[in-house]
């Protein structure tokens, strides 16, 4: 998987339809990682998951006996064990900011999404209103940056990117004139070989 192979032995069990998930294989995908892909389901839920990770959840990695169960840990991990292409800043101060974008993403959009997904219809509107609005918001910082507050792609992108993709699963419509921006972020973000690599099954299916 990926655009250049290289040997690994590496296992990831992974939701097909879930977003830590999937920010994670575009890592391994843009990393060009070799590693054999276990997608879980309620149906196919492997039994020496509950061993690996005490949790008995996705995402999980598995390289040789290391074990890691925290999306965050693991793309840094990633980044850190496969350096080319870097998906982090040089400079710590670069470094320190893109990770507070990355914390911010996960405290403030990744809840809205599970919210669309699984809480009662009222709670549900209320979490899209939000993750709409905060959407058109930040459609600006793009006009001057090909990437999230970066002239490169980074681990952000990797985090923002699969909530993008889930924009019409999630019933969410931004009124084009206002996100030319974010829109063409997007198409940036969707036409990478890396990220094209990284849709399971389920997420190709999520855009016609």
């Amino acid at each position: 998987m990926g655009v250049v192979a290289k040997r690994s032995s590496m296992i990831f069990y992974s939701g097909g339809d879930d977003h830590f998930s999937h920010r994670v294989r575009i890592v391994l995908a843009e990393k060009g990682v070799a590693v054999d892909i276990v997608e879980v389901t309620d149906e196919q839920h492997p039994e020496e998951l509950a061993d690996l990770n005490p949790y008995n959840s996705v995402p999980t990695l598995l390289d040789r006996d290391l074990v890691l169960y925290e999306s965050k840990v693991m793309m840094e991990y990633l980044d850190e064990r496969f350096p080319h292409p870097p998906l982090l800043p040089v400079y710590p101060v670069a470094r320190a900011q893109s990770r507070l974008w990355m914390h911010r993403i996960e405290r403030e959009w990744c809840p809205l999404v599970d919210q669309i997904l699984g809480a009662p219809r009222k709670e549900a509107e209320k979490a899209r209103k939000e993750l709409r609005e905060s959407l058109i918001g930040i459609s600006p910082i793009f006009e001057d940056m090909p990437f999230f507050m970066s002239e490169e792609f980074t681990l952000v992108d990797c985090c923002l990117a699969p909530i993008l993709w889930r924009l019409p699963v999630l019933g969410i419509e931004l009124p084009e004139p206002q996100i030319k921006p974010l829109t063409g972020y997007m198409e940036r973000l969707f036409d990478r070989e890396g990220f094209k690599a990284a849709l399971s099954e389920s997420e190709r299916e999520m855009r016609p």
